[in-house]
């Protein structure tokens, strides 16, 4: 907890983003901050030291909590249930600014004031490892190798002059390619099954020879087990092709 001399130095730094929402399940709405510093001031959107504090409604006690990534640009909270406890989970997302559209992401619980962090998007990237890899005849595998899946992409629609660049006129790779996954570039709350609790939809660019060769997505599902979050479903989505009529 913070003593009054810390929350006053707290609240001199600029409030980012601001929720209410009853996080630690004692029936009382609390107040949630991100707060941080500009650095080059309101000229540029850049913003470091980002830091969650819990003000208990109750109470009226501060919680600071320190980020593991904290610098990044827009960030945001978003409240809600995402385990079926009695209070709401803290959602944050910071965009890196990287070229790669890539963000940190963490959700916290602090129900009965015990603060977890439940969600963390570096280990998701350590986790969900994926081989991306060109194949004869304009197809490309995307295989998830934790969870075991393959994805096969026809990439015709890419046009003769990006093909023709790898393949030859038999359609044969001209030397073998692999590609690769983006990080977490999205983290969004959906309740999917319309049952009150939410889960998390995450989104992974996939990348063909450099990373502005966008192939298209991988798309997870991650559902609270009770322990942690897990897949509960995965797919790939991919970029469509304009119809000449």
């Amino acid at each position: 907890m913070l003593t009054r001399d810390e929350s006053q130095k707290v609240f001199k730094a600029e409030i980012l983003d601001f929720k209410q929402g009853d996080v630690n399940g004692d029936g009382f709405k609390d107040n949630v901050f991100l707060i941080g510093n500009k650095p080059y001031g309101d000229e540029s959107p850049f913003v470091d030291n980002i830091t969650l504090i819990i003000q208990c409604g109750r109470s009226q006690r501060f919680t600071r909590v320190n980020l593991k990534n904290d610098a990044g640009y827009n960030p945001t909270i978003f409240l809600g249930n995402f385990t079926n406890d009695r209070g709401e989970e803290i959602l944050i997302t910071i965009d890196t600014g990287g070229s790669g559209g890539t963000i940190y992401s963490y959700v916290y619980s602090f129900l009965n004031n015990d603060l977890k962090k439940i969600f963390d998007s570096d280990k998701f990237n350590d986790e969900y490892i994926y081989r991306v890899s060109y194949r004869d005849n304009f197809k490309v595998d995307v295989i998830s190798k934790n969870l075991a899946y393959k994805y096969t992409l026809d990439i015709e629609y890419k046009g003769k002059e990006y093909l023709s660049e790898i393949y030859d006129d038999s359609g044969k790779l001209k030397e073998p390619i692999e590609g690769f996954v983006r990080p977490l570039g999205g983290l969004y709350s959906i309740d999917f099954n319309r049952d009150g609790v939410l889960e998390l939809y995450a989104a992974q660019g996939i990348s063909g020879r450099y990373g502005a060769d966008g192939l298209g997505f991988v798309e997870t599902i991650l559902k609270w087990s009770g322990r942690r979050f897990e897949a509960e479903r995965q797919y790939v989505a991919i970029f469509g092709s304009e119809i000449k009529v």
